[in-house]
């Protein structure tokens, strides 16, 4: 399975349940990289999205710990076990954990690649991904050259987890 965030230079990912801020290039990395593929979320997440509507073209799983909860277009689970009984149908390689905070903390342990898009900047947050570089069973195998946008700096990191 696979990671996909955007973090600051504190490994923040929100606020108010929003992203800290949007990248052009960043969203269409987000798009080319799982369009086709498996994007799993919590509840939240599906509701920051543009109209609380799913992700077109992959298959959106949602894991809420609400037995009533229903969305439109998506796939819901309702705890650990069912999510993974679900993705058992997909291929591992095919599967991305997209958020939120509590999300990635849950499935970290069981993903073997992160592509983390790294601002170089401190934004106020109140979500976290894990700190990658303070684990070490986790190492950058890919780094691209600095992007800018207007004037923030931001990389493209790829970690893979040592097996």
């Amino acid at each position: 399975m696979n990671l996909i965030a955007a973090v600051d230079k504190n490994w923040a990912i929100g606020y108010q349940n929003k992203l800290l801020t949007s990248i052009p290039e960043d969203m269409k990395f987000f798009r080319q990289t799982t369009t086709g593929k498996v994007v799993v979320m919590g509840r939240k997440t599906l509701e920051s999205f543009p109209g609380k509507k799913p992700l077109k073209n992959r298959t959106n799983i949602v894991l809420t710990k609400n037995p009533s909860y229903q969305a439109e277009g998506v796939i819901v689970v309702h705890n650990e076990d069912e999510l993974r009984e679900e993705l058992k149908k997909y291929d591992s390689e095919d599967i991305f954990v997209i958020g939120g905070e509590s999300i990635y903390r849950q499935f970290l342990d069981e993903c073997d690649k992160a592509y983390i898009t790294k601002i170089e900047y401190a934004y106020t947050a109140d979500a976290y991904f894990p700190n990658l570089d303070e684990k070490e069973e986790w190492k950058i195998t890919a780094e691209s050259e600095e992007h800018t946008c207007f004037d923030l700096e931001y990389f493209f990191l790829t970690y893979e987890k040592n097996a």
